[in-house]
């Protein structure tokens, strides 16, 4: 059974571990060494979050609201095809994509031959394609292989894979509120997690014409590993914008179709660009909502718990 470090029984290994916390930053950040996760960090707020604003919509007339996010942990990355396949495999749990037999793959990734097969496209998005036995094992379809790209997210995971992978870490998924205060870094209304001015080695986006040339100016075309760049933020988390969206606990509205309830996503991915002339604007406020059996090959999740009082406490010894 997995052990929680949320209740009183921590393992003797676990303690050890937790008592060796490092703190690295003046606005209140540790790295915690976990068992149960990759490496997560300690991050105590010292200010309110106004959610989605940045200094090109601050003069904006929106009532912007400010949140008050207590202390939390949240994963250093994404989490990787390796950590989900220790998962899978010790659970025998099959995502809700291995179950529908198809996700979506970005159509430059799909071999000739398959798409040759596929007659069903989304209009106005034809690039992505649903493809047969695509899921997180095999992310471009038959004949591609997870195996070979241990440190790249896990995608095609629904929210509801999500969901059960961190239960089962002794975690649960990021608010949105968590995960965009994560994501500035302690900073306030700058458009990325390192400040305001677009770096081209910070994150992986699309540069070129879309949908048909990835020019990979950023060193990569398609899903990168996880820390294929440097930290994005002061608080040392990769990932956080570019590469693959991420789920967040929070609901983002209701789907039009279906009337299910859609969660949002964070982030941005490959896809998105820097100024938003297609899909997304990629930046700290970048959002959009789907449905809970919703996945891709740009959909990927990290973890995150509350602060316990353990946390806290150690923290405060590390400072005296």
């Amino acid at each position: 059974a997995v052990v929680s470090t949320q209740s009183t029984g921590i393992t003797n290994n676990l303690r050890m571990l937790l008592n060796k916390l490092i703190v690295f930053n003046t606005l209140a950040v540790m790295i915690v060494l976990s068992e149960l996760l990759d490496d997560m960090v300690l991050i105590i707020p010292q200010h309110k979050l106004i959610l989605g604003r940045t200094r090109e919509n601050i003069d904006s007339k929106k009532d912007w609201k400010k949140l008050e996010v207590k202390p939390f942990l949240i994963s250093q990355t994404p989490v990787t095809n390796k950590r989900f396949s220790e998962f899978v495999n010790k659970h025998k749990f099959k995502t809700e994509a291995e179950v529908f037999r198809w996700s979506f793959v970005f159509e430059m990734f799909v071999p000739d031959e398959i798409k040759e097969q596929i007659t069903n496209s989304i209009q106005g998005a034809e690039w992505w394609m649903p493809v047969e036995g695509a899921y997180w094992k095999y992310p471009a379809g038959p004949g591609s292989s997870a195996d070979k790209r241990p440190q790249h997210p896990a995608v095609h995971i629904s929210y509801n894979d999500a969901v059960e992978f961190c239960k089962d870490q002794g975690a649960r998924l990021p608010t949105e509120s968590e995960w965009e205060f994560a994501a500035r870094g302690g900073m306030r209304d700058q458009l990325y997690p390192w400040g305001n001015a677009y770096e081209r080695k910070r994150m992986n986006i699309w540069q070129g014409k879309f949908p048909k040339e990835n020019k990979g100016k950023d060193g990569h075309i398609g899903v990168a590993p996880v820390k294929a760049f440097q930290a994005q933020n002061s608080f040392g988390l990769y990932d956080m914008i570019g590469n693959t969206w991420e789920w967040t606990s929070t609901v983002y509205g209701v789907d039009p179709q279906t009337k299910m309830p859609q969660y949002t996503l964070r982030g941005g991915s490959y896809v998105d660009s820097v100024d938003g002339k297609f899909n997304h604007k990629a930046d700290v406020t970048t959002r959009m909502g789907n449905t809970a059996d919703a996945g891709s090959d740009n959909i990927g999740f990290r973890c995150a718990r509350d602060a316990t009082s353990q946390d806290l406490e150690r923290h405060k010894k590390q400072e005296l």
